[in-house]
């Protein structure tokens, strides 16, 4: 079972990459919105935390590192990756109380407010180290309010990535449990 696993995290970090370089919409605030963040999500939710998660921050982190961002890379595999183990961590509690449709929609936008939260306060210092000035009062009040910009962008990706990993995870999660019987 092991070696699936390891198989299967290699298969949802290329999948996450893939998902968040090749359909992405532009932002205003030079990122972009992408699907990707569906198999973040689905990869807390079917391999668990630590494979889930670091399927989730490696893919990420690689489309980072691909797409010119190497800014990001790094930030991005730790937020993805705690993306993932969060929503996999409620998830599994409250799928015994409200079933499956419902922990996965609950649980995945804990996720992505985690996801949203992160880049803000990653790009307010890296935005205020980027003007030269230190950590100064005005470089983190331009920080926060440049940071601030790409909060929606961020919030429409999150419920986009929640709403594809809803539709996706019944159906994924029965391919992964007839695995695991044969």
């Amino acid at each position: 079972m092991k070696t699936k696993k390891i198989i299967f995290t290699a298969l949802f970090a290329a999948l996450t990459c893939v998902a968040t370089m090749i359909i992405k919409l532009p932002t205003p605030t030079m990122g972009y919105i992408h699907p990707g963040d569906a198999i973040v999500l689905l990869s807390g939710l079917l391999l668990g935390p630590w494979y889930g998660g670091f399927a989730a921050g490696l893919g990420s982190m690689f489309a980072d590192l691909f797409s010119g961002y190497l800014s990001y890379a790094p930030a991005t595999f730790i937020i993805k990756f705690l993306t993932a183990v969060i929503a996999w961590a409620l998830a599994k509690p409250l799928r015994k109380v409200l079933g499956k449709v419902p922990s996965v929609i609950i649980a995945g936008t804990a996720g992505e407010a985690f996801m949203v939260i992160g880049y803000f306060l990653f790009e307010i210092f890296l935005l205020a180290f980027a003007t030269g000035a230190g950590f100064s009062a005005s470089s983190l009040t331009a920080g926060i309010t440049s940071s601030a910009s790409g909060i929606p962008f961020n919030i429409v990706q999150g419920i986009f990535g929640v709403i594809i990993a809803t539709i996706l995870y019944p159906i994924l999660e029965r391919i992964f449990k007839s695995m695991e019987e044969k």
